[in-house]
């Protein structure tokens, strides 16, 4: 059930932007536009509620309701992103708004970029971590939430794989294929 919910999630956040955006930029009407992306971490609060009481009605804690932690970290973390990058797509696009900014390639600004990339996906770990250790606490059996004390440990090991990769473009900055050549 929690994964179909968490499917459910996914879709519901981008029919809520897209909506938000069709309301804002298409019909001019800027307040249901910015309600409808308001909404969009209610959303979240759902599948959080949904995973707790499944766990407190006896659920054995699977991979689905890590995920549910992982979606909700994420989401905190990058859903405001995501929303000013379609934002940004949709102004452009169907309100005359300005070209967006295109993410740096190389050089010193890519390594700077890496880094704010890794530093949100420390936050997100924090933010999920601290749920999956939250249902842990409320579900108050180890036997039935082993798993989840596992996707802590797996998502360190994915971090620590994402700080070396981020921080790597410090000590070698990424060069465009006109500086390789001189």
């Amino acid at each position: 059930m929690i994964g179909w919910l968490i499917i459910a999630c996914e879709i519901s956040f981008w029919i809520f932007v897209l909506l938000g955006l069709f309301f804002r930029y298409i019909l001019k009407i800027k307040k249901i536009g910015g309600i409808l992306l308001f909404c969009t971490p209610l959303i979240d609060l759902l599948l959080l509620v949904a995973t707790i009481w499944d766990l407190k009605n006896g659920a054995v804690a699977n991979f689905f309701h890590g995920l549910a932690a992982i979606y909700i970290g994420v989401t905190v973390v990058y859903g405001h992103s995501m929303i000013r990058w379609a934002d940004e797509r949709f102004a452009y696009k169907f309100a005359g708004g300005s070209e967006p900014i295109k993410n740096p390639k190389y050089g010193k600004e890519h390594a700077a970029f890496s880094r704010k990339g890794w530093l949100k996906h420390l936050l997100a770990w924090i933010i999920g971590s601290a749920l999956l250790l939250l249902m842990i606490y409320l579900v108050g059996d180890n036997s039935k939430t082993k798993s989840l004390l596992d996707i802590i440990i797996k998502w360190t090991f994915v971090l620590g794989i994402d700080f070396v990769w981020s921080y790597s473009y410090t000590i070698w900055p990424r060069r465009s294929k006109e500086n390789i050549k001189s």
